[in-house]
């Protein structure tokens, strides 16, 4: 009995040590921490105004996406561009006296040729050198030799015979005798009105840098001033943009410009100028032609067949040759060549105001038998004045 009791005890106590380390080892291992709490959401703050940067957030209706209308794509929006409007017309100033109004322009002119003249003419004795002076000044100006010779003749003949020679009579004289050399009884009306029909006809002729387009688009508006309407031919059709620079000068005025393609032929241009000129019952067609180095055979052969293809309809009244009034001698040499081809019967002389070469008037009549018709006297647009002689000289010799 006493032995089972023993055992009983030694299994207790064995059992009890074996809880013990089950125990102690169970103690010395770390839990894992309990997991965070979750935090409490909120809304997101509704975004700031302008303004409202301190202010508490504040609660704004928001839409989903099914709630918010989105365009198709079907149709893509039209943005209507603002019909173009028309150029506004302008009235030219009238032509009569506009010579006069310009004269200041020919300042430079005027003291090479007049005043250098009248201070040579003031000298208290005219030797030969003097009168050696007064040629040089001439053919400085160009006025070419025959006529300066012929003038100093004259002016010598009325010297001898005045005597005392006050600066009132020295200018008179003067005036009287470049007045005498520029031709006062030339006609130089362009001529646009036949009688017999309508329209009148004009081609300008000239070579490129004379300022030939220009001029056309200027001598429209001395026609509508002067109360005629125009149709324009753009026939040079060889220069890039001229028909575009034609047909601004004739939108200003209201004048229609005729055109064809570029590089097209410019005889073609000219003779439907002339056709839908008949048909508007225009008063006057202008032709701008092609204006490429005179020295080009084939170029001027075209300008011939211009003139002979627009005369299958009418008669051409004028043919106005364009030069450059600062080339001086050079000028001739393209005007006797222009000649050659076609019937010059006027001259139209640009940039008269920038050169001190004022005698190419008379040079250019003598050249080629024909007056001039028209002076540029500037780049503004109503600076194309009809050629008045005494106008002219009171502007060379001044007050």
């Amino acid at each position: 009995m006493e032995i089972v009791i023993l055992a009983v005890v030694i299994a207790v106590v064995v059992l009890g040590a074996l809880g013990g380390l089950i125990v102690g080892s169970r103690r010395k291992k770390q839990l894992p921490p309990p997991p965070p709490a979750a935090p409490d959401l909120t809304a997101p703050p509704a975004e700031p105004h302008v303004g409202d940067e301190a202010e508490t957030p504040r609660e704004e209706p928001r839409r989903t996406i099914e709630e918010v209308d989105l365009p198709d794509g079907s149709a893509p929006v039209v943005v209507e561009e603002p019909p173009a409007e028309a150029p506004e017309i302008e009235i030219p100033e009238p032509t009569a006296g506009r010579l006069v109004r310009l004269r200041a322009r020919l300042s430079r002119s005027q003291n090479a040729l007049g005043k250098g003249l009248l201070t040579l003419l003031s000298r208290e004795h005219l030797d030969e050198d003097t009168w050696e002076e007064i040629e040089d000044t001439l053919l400085t100006a160009d006025v070419g030799v025959q006529p300066t010779q012929e003038l100093v003749e004259r002016l010598r003949e009325r010297v001898r015979v005045l005597g005392t020679r006050t600066p009132d009579e020295l200018r008179t004289l003067l005036r009287e005798e470049l007045i005498t050399l520029v031709g006062p009884d030339m006609d130089r009306a362009v001529k646009t009105e036949p009688e017999d029909r309508k329209p009148g006809i004009v081609m300008v002729v000239g070579v490129n840098g004379t300022g030939k387009t220009t001029t056309t688009g200027k001598l429209a508006r001395v026609l509508v001033a002067d109360g005629q309407s125009v149709v324009l031919g753009a026939a040079d059709t060889f220069r890039a943009a001229a028909a575009d620079q034609l047909q601004t000068w004739g939108e200003r005025v209201g004048a229609h410009t005729v055109r064809g393609p570029e590089g097209g032929d410019p005889a073609s241009v000219a003779f439907d100028a002339v056709k839908e000129g008949k048909e508007m019952g225009a008063n006057v067609v202008l032709i701008d032609t092609a204006g490429r180095l005179h020295t080009k055979t084939g170029l001027m052969d075209e300008l011939g067949k211009v003139k002979r293809v627009v005369e299958k309809q009418a008669p051409v009244d004028e043919v106005l040759l364009v030069l450059d009034a600062t080339t001086g001698q050079n000028g001739l040499v393209q005007a006797r060549v222009f000649a050659e081809v076609v019937d010059i019967t006027g001259i139209v002389l640009t940039k008269l105001d920038g050169t001190a070469k004022g005698g190419i008037v008379v040079a250019v009549q003598r050249e080629l038998g024909v007056p001039v018709k028209l002076v540029g006297l500037g780049e503004g647009a109503d600076d194309l004045a009809p050629f008045e002689p005494e106008a002219f000289v009171d502007a060379l010799i001044g007050e």
